[in-house]
């Protein structure tokens, strides 16, 4: 999988400091405070299918809120990472800094799928 050209740096992209990459960092805490709060519910899940089995629940149901809160948190996952692509993306060269190789992106977007 090859990233975009404007993640490598093959191509300029807009600055940290441009407006471009202020309302980029905007949305990146935007993002962030999304996928903080999908995890709450997350958690809220979690605790819910706790008691589900202390509880005794019917298998069916408590596998069903399994299957919901697996989704709700890789949907999760999938958010912050596509957060840190756009990222990659306005600023290449601090993304390179980082390490955020095209091989190690790669390798984190395949852990999530």
């Amino acid at each position: 999988m090859a990233l975009p050209r404007h993640c490598t740096g093959a191509e300029r992209t807009a600055g940290p400091n441009t407006r471009w990459g202020i309302l980029a960092n905007m949305q990146l805490n935007q993002k962030t405070n999304e996928v903080q709060a999908r995890l709450r519910r997350v958690e809220g899940q979690i605790r819910g299918i706790q008691s589900m089995i202390e509880d005794g629940r019917e298998c069916t149901d408590v596998v069903t809120q399994f299957a919901a809160a697996l989704g709700a948190l890789q949907q999760a996952g999938f958010t912050y990472f596509a957060a840190t692509m756009t990222q990659c993306a306005l600023d290449p060269e601090r993304a390179a800094d980082e390490g955020y190789t095209q091989e190690r992106l790669e390798k984190m977007f395949l852990q999530l799928a």
